[in-house]
């Protein structure tokens, strides 16, 4: 997808984030490069790469089922060819949001995140109290013919105490401000893949 084609979407994004904070996108990653994300997840799995993943930070971070019961792995350039393609284009977003909102966002962390059936993450907000850095949230689902009846759902808690739930559907792509909304992953009866990730901004 060359960035002529992916402009549209990304000016989408842009004004949604400047109009009410969010935005839900149903087609983001192209079909092959979902497919072979979530094939890459899978493997990682398989070899026993994914770990269970934690709350909080530094010294105080701990692994709390009742709370989070996803495995993660950390993305970087350089390990495989989907994992760079996909980081290639939020490097994309981050140049358009900057162009335009002037967020000042210097850098992009992700990782795989596995839910098995069952699993969930409790409502929580995905800035550190002792840490600024995390400006925009963006999750990528990589879930092929994901149905109502699997749950699974983001559940975003908007304002005027309403709700908005999001299906992990393969493709979908939700971008928020870290600061702004809590939210929570409800359970699902399968498997369920997606990459968490956020634009950072100098320390």
């Amino acid at each position: 997808m060359n960035t002529l084609a992916i402009a549209p979407l990304f000016a989408r994004i842009v004004d949604d984030l400047a109009t009410h904070g969010w935005s839900q996108q149903s087609i983001f990653t192209p079909t092959d490069l979902t497919t072979q994300l979530a094939q890459e997840c899978h493997k990682r799995a398989q070899r026993g790469q994914l770990e269970l993943a934690g709350i909080g930070r530094g010294v105080a971070k701990v692994v709390h089922s009742g709370i989070r019961g996803d495995k993660m792995q950390w993305l970087e350039e350089g390990q495989n060819a989907a994992v760079d393609r996909y980081l290639g284009l939020m490097e994309q977003l981050r140049v358009a949001l900057n162009q335009t909102l002037f967020l000042g966002l210097d850098d992009f962390e992700s990782h795989f995140a596995l839910y098995p059936a069952g699993a969930f993450y409790k409502k929580h907000l995905d800035r550190f109290r002792d840490d600024d850095r995390r400006i925009v949230t963006c999750i990528a689902y990589l879930n092929e013919q994901w149905l109502p009846e699997h749950g699974g759902e983001l559940r975003m808690y908007l304002d005027n105490e309403c709700v908005h739930d999001v299906l992990p559907q393969a493709g979908t792509l939700m971008v928020f401000m870290s600061a702004n909304w809590p939210h929570e992953v409800l359970p699902s009866t399968r498997e369920r893949l997606s990459i968490t990730g956020w634009f950072l901004r100098r320390a």
